[in-house]
């Protein structure tokens, strides 16, 4: 199916779209197609002002942006000899060369986030080239977990970002205290929730906030009432492209 137009796309013209499509087309959201999702590209605000609450205090949704997970015993080591490049430490994520990011959130546990550029070819590649031998005993590789269904995305950026998160969440997320690439999983706005330091956003803190999916209408909106002291608003993912965060 060819692409829409940016301006005239509905999320409803799309099998995959956000677990928060709704709150978006009434917030003003301009949906794009990418890879065949319908993706939040702005408010209908100009570029300019987009960045500019980006730099302030932004909350995008990646939530139809391709992401997996692959855990339990063997997982990492397989990840590995995929081409993945993966640190010995947990609460980590680390970044691979087409910018995409391996969360090691357990020592036998790895959440792929793709990059902004959405294509996906990884994540892909991986869920494609994971399975079971005919050897017995079977090698160890660990099992797949499909983060894309289970977990909302979410991604906050801006200088008042920490200031937020402290209203709704009890780790200390100043940048001197949770360096780039730190993981904290934790409470947000009273529900399980995983908080990733991403790479700067046109230099200021940025964040992913993923959370069970039954939960994103819940946690869109207490994010928004949290930014409203702060002058933050919704978004899109041509903001945080044309900031440039780093990751792709």
């Amino acid at each position: 199916m060819a692409a829409a137009d940016a301006t005239t796309l509905r999320p409803t013209d799309r099998l995959r779209r956000s677990f928060v499509y709704r709150i978006l087309e009434a917030s003003g959201a301009v949906f794009g197609d990418l890879n065949g999702a319908a993706v939040a590209m702005s408010f209908g605000a100009s570029a300019e002002a987009e960045r500019a609450r980006a730099r302030r205090l932004g909350l995008a949704d990646l939530s139809p942006l391709p992401r997996t997970g692959f855990k339990g015993p063997g997982a990492v080591e397989w990840l590995i000899d995929q081409g993945l490049e993966i640190g010995p430490d947990s609460n980590r994520a680390y970044r691979q060369p087409g910018g995409e990011r391996a969360a090691r959130l357990a020592p036998t546990e790895v959440l792929l986030l793709d990059s902004p550029a959405g294509g996906g070819a990884l994540v892909d590649r991986l869920n494609g080239a994971w399975g079971w031998g005919a050897e017995k005993p079977r090698a160890p590789i660990g099992y797949p977990v499909p983060r894309a269904d289970s977990h909302c995305w979410f991604a906050v950026t801006g200088e008042h970002a920490p200031a937020m998160f402290a209203k709704i969440c009890g780790v200390d997320l100043r940048p001197h205290k949770f360096a780039e690439g730190a993981i904290a999983q934790t409470s947000v706005a009273k529900i399980s929730a995983i908080v990733i330091r991403r790479p700067a956003v046109g230099g200021l803190p940025s964040f992913d906030l993923l959370a069970d999916s039954a939960s994103a209408e819940y946690l869109w909106r207490c994010v928004i009432d949290a930014m409203i002291e702060f002058d933050g608003a919704p978004i899109g993912l041509a903001a945080l492209r044309e900031l440039g965060d780093g990751a792709g």
